[in-house]
Order: structure tokens, then C-alpha cells, then sequence
């Protein structure tokens, strides 16, 4: 891109454009978690096999943050996502169209893999920012993913009740071609000159990871906060639905969209890393983490008390992990303009295994110790990396 360009900041539209798109394609990767019964009993996946819907999902993603996100430092940017979202859309229609069991794991994978298109939008977005500008403009694109994270289960169990599993599928499929489209109408051009082949863009990601200790302990960071947010939210529908409170499918839902107030805490985040303020704001996320969990290890009642502070909990909980996430993408994207996008990718795919981690370890504790143990194992998370901050050097490569 042009030097001329990057000294003009990012419109108010280009923003809100971008953050919509992130949340649209991300969201890809959540709908099938609701909707594992229903998908096992069309495709005649045996129950003991079901959890594999969401495991290739996520091994797919896993994988395209590692393999395809670092194109984004090497490949013309708007090519390269309008092609994933095309594949993505053509993913969608063969989950939407199959019977298999085999062929939707497949296109479970291919979903995963191309939805990746997302973490190649952060970091273009970073570059049409100004420097000043820049972390305000990362936190409201990614108040956008994670809405699209926190309303995929419960828009597809609404329209699953409505219309059939399929139609979910079907509907994103077009979303996400049109999404292409749009996007190619409306993104710049940017090559980037990084001067390496792939493999050795692949094999400069160790590199990267060595010896950038940010990267490091922002991931670590994130790593502890989303496995505590995967871990409430794998959990907490398996409490709404159980005795206690004997919530419907469209209750969850409800309980769901109520959590998306948390993302209000991005744009802010972002602001105030701007300010120089990331440090004290890494410490407030991080604590708000450990108060989502020790509101209601702590907070008993009847049975409306106890449902005000789970809400409570899911808002505070989303709150503190997208405030800490933003915290650390403005750090990395701070560093050389040349690495945003490998550096983003590694840092999601790591925080993305500490979210995996949460979820097996919150099914488990769920099964073996209940919603008491699953609220203790939450906490742990934020926790951990709250002492992990408290290593962290007062000094600019350690607190960007």
C-alpha cells in the first residue's frame, strides 16, 4: 500500500465495515456447537463420535491460523481473504447439503480452516490505522468478533428450532459469499514486501516466537483468560438447562445475547492502550476474570439471586477477556508492520489452545465436581495470569 495511504486514518465506515465482517465470519465456527444433536442424528454420527463436529472445527482453525494467516505478511491482502471467504461460503453449502457423517467432518474442517479469513482482517485493519489511533481502531473490530462469537449458538439454535440445522448453514453460506463480494468492492490493495517464500515464512514464525518476549506473555495472558471463557461457556448451558433453574434451548439463547454486552470493554481497551495505559489495563482485565468467578463462588441465594449474578458473571467474564485481548493485539501491532499478521496468528492460535484446554477441563470438572468445581477450575485461569503479570518487567519490551 501506498506510504500516502497509511498516513491517512481509517474511516468511521471502513471500521464498523470491518468489525462486521470479522463477527460474520467467525461466527462460522460456533454454529454447529449447539446444534451437535440434531446434526449427529441427520448424518448418523454416533453420539460417541458427536464431539468430533467441534474438534475439527477447531483443528481446522488451529491449523489456518498456523499455514494461512502468515500469507497475510507475503500475499496481496484483499485477494487472499476475499478467497478464503469464497472457500468458507462453499464449506458452508457442503455442511448445509450433506448426509454423510464423513463429509460434514470434512466440511467441519474446511469451515474451520477458511474462517481464518477474520485474522487476516485484524491486522489490515491495524495497517489503514495511524498509530495513534491504532489500538481504538483493533478493539472495535474485535468487539465485532467476539459479538459473532457470543451470538453464533444462540442465533443457530433459534433458526435450528425455526427452520432445521441445515438452514443455519445455508443461511451463512450466502452471508459469507456476499461478505466476499462487498469486501472486494470496498478493501485497498496492499502487497506486502517481506521478501520471503513461504517456507521460510512458515519457518520464521519459531523465530518470531522466540524472540519477541511480548508475544510471549500476551499469549500466556490470553491463553489463561479465553480458556476461562471457553471453560464458563461450555459449562454454563449444562447448569441453565439442569435442575436449578430448568431453563428451554431459547432461555440459553437469551442468557447468550445478554453476554455480548461484555464487548463494550474493547473499544475502550483499545483507547487506553493508545493512552499508554496498557499495563494498568492488562491488571484490570485480568481482574475482572477473577471476579466473574468469585461473584458466584462467593454470592448464594434463591434461585433469582443466583441467576442475576450468573448474568453478571457472563458480562464481567466477557469484559475482562476482550479488554485483555485487544490489550495484546495493540502490543503486537506496535511492533514491525512487516510481522502484524504472523504475529496474530500465533498469538490466537495459543490463546486459542488455552480455550480448547478450558473446555475439555470445564466438561470434566463438570461430570466429576459439578458447577462448584467448574467455578474453582475458572478461576484458576485468571489467576495464573494475574501472576504472571506481576513478573512482568516495568519496561518497554515487556509492557507495550
Amino acid at each position: 500500500m501506498p506510504h500516502s495511504h497509511a498516513q491517512r486514518d481509517i474511516s468511521s465506515g471502513m471500521v464498523w465495515l470491518l468489525a462486521s465482517a470479522t463477527g460474520l465470519i467467525v461466527a462460522n465456527l460456533y454454529y454447529a456447537q449447539t446444534l451437535i444433536g440434531p446434526i449427529s442424528q441427520t448424518t448418523g454420527l454416533p453420539a460417541s463420535a458427536a464431539g468430533l463436529i467441534v474438534t475439527l472445527t477447531q483443528i481446522g482453525y488451529c491449523l489456518g491460523l498456523l499455514f494461512i494467516v502468515p500469507l497475510g505478511d507475503l500475499l496481496e491482502n484483499r485477494r487472499l481473504i476475499c478467497s478464503a471467504l469464497l472457500a468458507c461460503a462453499i464449506a458452508l453449502l457442503a455442511a448445509a447439503s450433506t448426509s454423510n457423517a464423513a463429509l460434514f467432518l470434512l466440511a467441519a474442517f474446511s469451515i474451520g480452516l477458511s474462517a481464518v479469513a477474520a485474522q487476516i482482517l485484524v491486522p489490515f485493519a491495524a495497517h489503514l490505522s495511524r498509530p495513534e489511533t491504532r489500538g481504538q481502531t483493533v478493539g472495535t473490530v474485535m468487539s465485532g468478533l467476539l459479538m459473532g462469537i457470543m451470538l453464533a449458538r444462540p442465533v443457530a439454535s433459534l433458526v435450528a428450532d425455526a427452520l432445521g440445522w441445515h438452514a443455519i448453514f445455508v443461511l451463512s453460506a450466502a452471508a459469507t459469499a456476499a461478505l466476499a463480494l462487498l469486501l472486494r468492492a470496498r478493501l485497498p490493495l496492499r502487497q506486502p514486501d517481506s521478501g520471503l517464500h513461504y517456507f521460510a515464512l512458515l519457518g520464521s514464525l519459531w523465530h518470531l516466537l522466540r524472540d519477541t518476549p511480548v508475544l510471549r506473555r500476551r499469549a500466556a495472558y490470553q491463553a489463561c483468560m479465553f480458556g476461562a471463557f471457553s471453560l464458563f461457556w461450555t459449562c454454563v448451558s449444562l447448569e441453565l438447562t439442569g435442575p436449578r433453574f430448568q431453563f428451554s434451548q431459547t432461555g440459553v439463547a437469551i442468557f447468550a445475547l445478554v453476554g455480548v454486552a461484555g464487548a463494550i470493554a474493547s473499544p475502550i481497551a483499545g483507547r487506553r492502550a493508545d493512552q499508554g495505559k496498557s499495563r494498568s489495563t492488562t491488571a484490570a482485565a485480568l481482574l475482572l476474570g477473577i471476579l466473574a468467578f468469585a461473584l458466584p463462588l462467593l454470592v448464594h441465594g434463591g434461585r433469582t439471586l443466583e441467576l442475576a449474578v450468573l448474568v453478571t458473571t457472563s458480562i464481567v467474564l466477557d469484559m475482562g477477556v476482550s479488554a485483555n485481548l485487544v490489550t495484546g493485539q495493540r502490543a503486537l501491532f506496535a511492533l514491525a508492520a512487516a510481522t502484524r499478521s504472523r504475529l496474530n496468528g500465533l498469538y490466537i492460535a495459543i490463546f486459542f489452545l488455552g480455550g480448547a484446554l478450558g473446555s475439555s477441563l470445564g466438561a470434566w470438572m463438570y461430570a466429576s465436581h459439578g458447577w462448584q468445581g467448574v467455578l474453582w477450575a475458572g478461576l484458576a485461569f485468571p489467576l495464573t495470569a494475574l501472576l504472571l503479570w506481576l513478573s512482568e518487567a516495568r519496561d518497554s519490551t515487556a509492557s507495550l
